[in-house]
């Protein structure tokens, strides 16, 4: 096997990670391609997911039978993200085995909107990881105030957190005090 740029990457404690996920990178086989190529994890975000819908056909029939199923437009969205993120999951699996679980994970973000709401953010933090159902997935938790809260009830129930949005050190530093707490 080639030993790409990202790969030699690695080597020095680096992972790399994609910032794109779409059902076609997963359907076409680009996705295992990048994995061999040496991408060591993948993200998602509401926005990532906008443009994978928006930007063809791929979701058309799934959307089309999830509305016939009366689904509200939530529900249709969630269905859709949490489909990609276990097919990517189930992906990166091998990584996640072959790296002692260092590597290989997939970030779902929790909904933005709850973003000011600890209690809320801590549910759907718990039901997304519950309908994932992936060992390596990450939930995706902004490293605001109430974040940080997020991010430590999160820890301590045993579910994996990609801190996202930090922009300072002293960010980096409650981020990292919530971890400990959480452990």
């Amino acid at each position: 096997m080639q030993n790409t740029s990202l790969k030699q990457l690695s080597q020095y404690g680096q992972s790399v990670w994609l910032d794109y996920i779409s059902s076609a990178i997963i359907k076409n086989g680009k996705i295992n391609k990048l994995i061999d190529s040496g991408v060591l994890g993948i993200t998602s975000n509401p926005s990532i997911f906008n443009q994978a819908i928006a930007s063809g056909h791929d979701y058309d029939d799934m959307i089309v039978q999830l509305k016939e199923e009366g689904k509200s437009t939530f529900q249709i969205y969630d269905e859709l993200t949490v489909k990609d993120i276990q097919d990517a999951a189930d992906c990166f699996k091998n990584v996640y085995i072959k790296s002692e679980h260092n590597d290989g994970y997939v970030s779902l973000e929790i909904n933005p909107k709850l973003a000011n709401c600890v209690k809320e953010q801590i549910e759907e933090g718990v039901r997304l990881y519950k309908k994932v159902n992936r060992p390596n997935l990450m939930i995706k938790v902004p490293s605001t105030k109430e974040g940080c809260s997020v991010i430590e009830d999160l820890i301590s129930r045993g579910i994996n957190v990609n801190a996202t949005l930090i922009f300072s050190v002293s960010q980096y530093e409650q981020v990292a005090k919530a971890y400990f707490k959480g452990l």
